[in-house]
């Protein structure tokens, strides 16, 4: 296997492309290849099987949908209430949004870790961390709510990406706007 970390990372980023535009079924080496512009057969000089190929693309998905260090220390500023909590909330939506492909790759990626115990387990871990971390950040930032608000958003949130993202036309931006705002409000009760 190949060490070189830049182009791994240019055909990670590649197959992210793949299987939000082609499906799972389209995610080929020969198609990967082909989408970061590199000569045929590299990306069977880095990546074992397709399996592997999946699960580096479930780890890679992550990286980039984190928020980066700006986006986080922004977060704590400000007077930590509901109308903040709301605005934190828009903008994970409109970030990971903002990553279309990345998202929608991931959905691939779900669906086929239904069939891939390998990349299951690699989802169930990076979500769960990921779902850890989002109560650990909330229960030391100060704003309202509790586990269960965080969880409840992190749900409903999520699915209204899917709907934004796969059926644009369902609902206005300013719908989502007001539903994001609705979302926070009851998980927290008010």
């Amino acid at each position: 296997m190949r060490r070189n970390p830049e182009r791994r990372r240019a055909l990670i980023d590649g197959a992210i492309e793949v299987l939000a535009r082609e499906g799972a079924r389209g995610l080929t080496f020969r198609a990967v290849d082909k989408e970061a512009a590199v000569p045929p057969g590299t990306a069977s000089n880095y990546f074992a099987n397709r399996d592997d190929l999946f699960t580096q693309v479930g780890g890679r998905i992550y990286e980039r949908l984190l928020p980066d260090e700006a986006t986080m220390a922004r977060s704590r500023e400000g007077t930590q209430d509901q109308n903040r909590y709301a605005e934190l909330m828009h903008e994970l939506v409109d970030r990971v949004s903002a990553f279309n492909t990345g998202y929608l790759a991931l959905l691939e990626l779900r669906l086929e870790a239904t069939r891939r115990p390998e990349l299951r387990a690699v989802l169930t871990e990076r979500i769960r961390e990921d779902i850890d971390a989002n109560i650990a950040h909330h229960a030391a930032s100060g704003l309202p709510g509790d586990k269960t608000s965080v969880l409840l958003l992190y749900l409903a949130l999520n699915w209204l990406i899917v709907e934004r993202l796969t059926l644009p036309d369902i609902f206005t931006e300013q719908e989502i706007h007001d539903l994001v705002d609705e979302a926070v409000r009851r998980s927290l009760g008010a």
